[in-house]
This record gives C-alpha cells, structure tokens and sequence, in this order.
C-alpha cells in the first residue's frame, strides 16, 4: 500500500486526535492487562505521563502527519534510544500484541490496518537488541 501524502496514515486514521486515542489505549492496555506487565510493563516508569506523549509525537511524524518528535527532541534514533531496554522477543511479542489490540479498537479501514502492522512489525523487530 503506497500512501500519498494527503492520504497519510496519520490522515486516514484521523489524525491528531485517533493517534492520540490509539497513544492512550496502548498504555491503558499496557498498565491494565496482566499478560503485558513483564518485561513491558516494567521497562516503562510507574508515571506513564511522559511515555504517552513520547509516543504520541513520535508515531504522528512516524504517520506521516507533523514531525513532532523530531522538532522537540531531534532524530528518533529508536535503537540508540532504546539500548539501556533488554528488547528481546518477548517484549517485542508484548509490544506488539499490546499495539495491535489497540489498533483493532480504532476505526480504521483493514487496508490501512495491514499496512500498519507489517509496517510497525518491521519496527519491532529492528528494535530487538537481546
């Protein structure tokens, strides 16, 4: 699936407000469901406050909408950034479970759903430093 710049994921979605919502499933989720506290849940801080909002920014330039993350904190470097984090499988398997429960609560089309899962499947797995 090739998106156009008006037809971004970030605009399919819905923009600032779906990704947000999506943003706050995933660590509602994350922080509610057992199955998901460790190794995930226990990588993030008790306050999910700066978390969310990381993510937020991140994912909305990541979309393809405003690239917020990189004009507050510079260049992602996801892997630089996520080296102190033993990612392995099982946190990969969590985060992605995590995210994509959050994702089948969204309205989305299933065209925009698959392009992002294999997209942030990808993601996942270069994320993996264990």
């Amino acid at each position: 699936m090739i998106l156009e710049p008006e037809t971004s994921s970030y605009t399919l979605l819905g923009g600032e407000s779906a990704v947000r919502a999506l943003v706050n499933r995933f660590y509602d989720l994350m922080a509610s469901e057992a199955e998901w506290r460790s190794p995930l849940r226990e990588m993030h801080p008790a306050d999910l406050t700066e978390s969310k909002e990381k993510l937020f920014l991140f994912l909305s330039g990541w979309l393809g909408g405003p690239d917020l993350y990189v004009e507050k904190f510079g260049h992602p470097r996801l892997r630089a950034r996520h080296a102190s984090f033993p990612v392995d499988d099982q946190a990969r398997d969590q985060w992605m479970a995590c995210m994509l429960r959050s994702m089948q609560e969204q309205q989305m089309s299933p065209e925009v759903y698959t392009h992002l899962q294999t997209a942030l499947q990808r993601t996942a797995d270069f994320m993996r430093n264990r």
